[in-house]
């Protein structure tokens, strides 16, 4: 199946906006909500296409450029981003886990994140391959006033014409063919630079994928070594804490019980006045005791009547 392409001329472009209008038209997008974070380049998870006025005083139009080697694809853990056979870039929402290496990957900075829902998703342009009516139709292209934008069937017929044109204007130059990553499907002509697509990187001729794949490669056993050695920390946190109870717990058992409170429980009829006990009398003398009295006593007459 041929790949399909758009080829845009900055020359002819006037900047009305309209691209922009059918696009968010056609993919049923809700009106933008600026952000303090969002780029300056028009594009969020609600406008997927953008113009931007240049310097020079040229109009450029910004979207996907649909690569035939995506580097967002090739860095999806899930493939929630694919590759089609038409040359477009699409994306699955049931399959996105949220990590973002799209956004990270891709060189031109197009996933945006949608910051306006509790799900992770990203969004971006789908060559209108969901379009209902016209399925594989970008909606911008159809509505250019000056067919600053155009599509094409297959990709080969808008390399021709881009070329076409670069012969009848030296001043032009070709973006998005071999000599850019390996090639796109969005295909710019312009007389000024547009290296700002990019953030003024001079991507080469390299495809991305074969770029990032080194780093992409290790990614999984980072993320394995950083996840085995959190694992390990929590275990020995878990490990001290119970040990710590155990030996608390141990200690507790070993302690004696405390005494039993000195207080008596209250008899019966509480609120009466308790019964005195009388004192008891002292036990009276022993025979012995009375008998060694009675000789003390004699002994001590005795001496008196002597003594008178």
């Amino acid at each position: 199946m041929t790949r399909k392409a758009i080829l845009t001329d900055v020359t002819k472009c006037v900047g009305c906006n309209e691209c922009v209008a059918a696009c968010k038209q056609v993919n049923d997008l809700p009106p933008d909500v600026p952000r303090r974070w969002s780029e300056p380049d028009g594009l969020s998870a609600r406008n997927w296409t953008s113009v931007l006025r240049r310097p020079e005083g040229r109009f450029v139009r910004k979207q996907c450029r649909h690569c035939l080697e995506p580097a967002c694809v090739a860095v999806c853990p899930v493939g929630a981003l694919k590759k089609t056979e038409s040359g477009a870039v699409v994306y699955d929402q049931k399959l996105c886990i949220g990590c973002r290496y799209c956004m990270l990957a891709c060189p031109y900075g197009i996933p945006r994140y949608d910051w306006d829902r509790a799900a992770p998703y990203i969004e971006k342009c789908t060559f209108c391959t969901t379009r209902k009516d016209k399925p594989g139709v970008p909606a911008c292209t159809e509505v250019c006033p000056t067919e600053a934008t155009v599509f094409f069937e297959d990709r080969q017929e808008a390399l021709a014409e881009a070329k076409r044109r670069l012969t009848s204007n030296p001043k032009l130059k070709l973006y998005g063919d071999a000599n850019e990553i390996g090639g796109t499907c969005v295909l710019y002509v312009s007389d000024v630079d547009l290296g700002f697509l990019s953030y003024g990187k001079d991507l080469g001729s390299r495809p991305m994928p074969d770029t990032i794949a080194g780093p992409m490669h290790s990614t999984p056993f980072v993320f394995l070594s950083v996840g085995l050695a959190l694992g390990c920390t929590a275990a020995g946190v878990s490990w001290i804490i119970n040990r710590r109870m155990k030996l608390q717990a141990g200690q507790d058992e070993s302690e004696p019980e405390a005494p039993p409170s000195d207080e008596q429980p209250e008899a019966e009829g509480e609120g009466e006045p308790e019964a005195t006990t009388p004192a008891s009398s002292p036990a009276p003398p022993s025979t012995a005791e009375q008998a060694s009295d009675h000789a003390s006593k004699e002994s001590q007459s005795d001496r008196e009547a002597q003594d008178g």
